[in-house]
């Protein structure tokens, strides 16, 4: 702006290479990653979670948050934090799976997180085989959200496919880690909103 505003000083138009174009749209989507880190999800399910969470960095750029949850909620990434995600992922590396599943509230906390993004599509991204301690509530939380998508254990779906069911939520059983970006992929595909 300031190249500009001194070509018109001079009495002068200003040359193309004194042009800066910036972009302010609005982005399309923001991802919110809900990653369970109860007693039963740890090992070879938390690295499917750093997948994820590169996943969601590469797809929402922009707008992206990772919560985890065992018997409380923690933001490992706000939506308004700048963090690498390489950052992010290393950090889900060093999880270790405990404790119960406060579902509900980290479901909450989710959609706390995507009210702050500007995008139109909000999606929360949910790695859990949703066995909670407050299965009503986390129904209701669930219901809540804009989208839901759930990436269950293949070995552990009973709860999953009951939570999706009830709540509106697209789902798929994970057997590896390297289904994650496929899974993606299509559920991200079905674009509800």
């Amino acid at each position: 702006m300031d190249r500009v505003l001194s070509a018109r000083a001079e009495g002068r138009s200003a040359r193309l290479d004194e042009l800066l174009v910036s972009d302010w749209s609005k982005p399309e989507l923001a991802l919110c990653l809900v990653i369970d880190r109860s007693g039963s999800m740890n090992g070879a399910r938390l690295t499917t979670a750093a997948v994820a969470a590169a996943a969601c960095a590469s797809l929402a750029p922009r707008e992206n948050a990772v919560i985890t949850f065992a018997a409380r909620v923690d933001v490992l990434k706000s939506m308004t934090e700048r963090r690498s995600a390489s950052e992010t992922v290393a950090s889900i590396l060093s999880l270790r799976g405990h404790g119960t599943t406060s579902l509900a509230a980290a479901l909450e906390q989710a959609r706390s997180q995507l009210t702050k993004a500007g995008a139109r599509r909000k999606v929360t991204l949910l790695l859990s085989d949703c066995r909670a301690t407050e299965e009503f509530e986390a129904t209701a939380a669930a219901s809540n959200l804009q989208e839901l998508i759930i990436l269950a254990p293949s070995d552990d779906v009973e709860a999953a496919e009951q939570l999706a069911r009830v709540s509106g939520a697209a789902w798929a059983a994970v057997e590896s880690v390297l289904d994650v970006p496929r899974l993606l992929n299509r559920l991200m595909a079905d674009d509800r909103v």
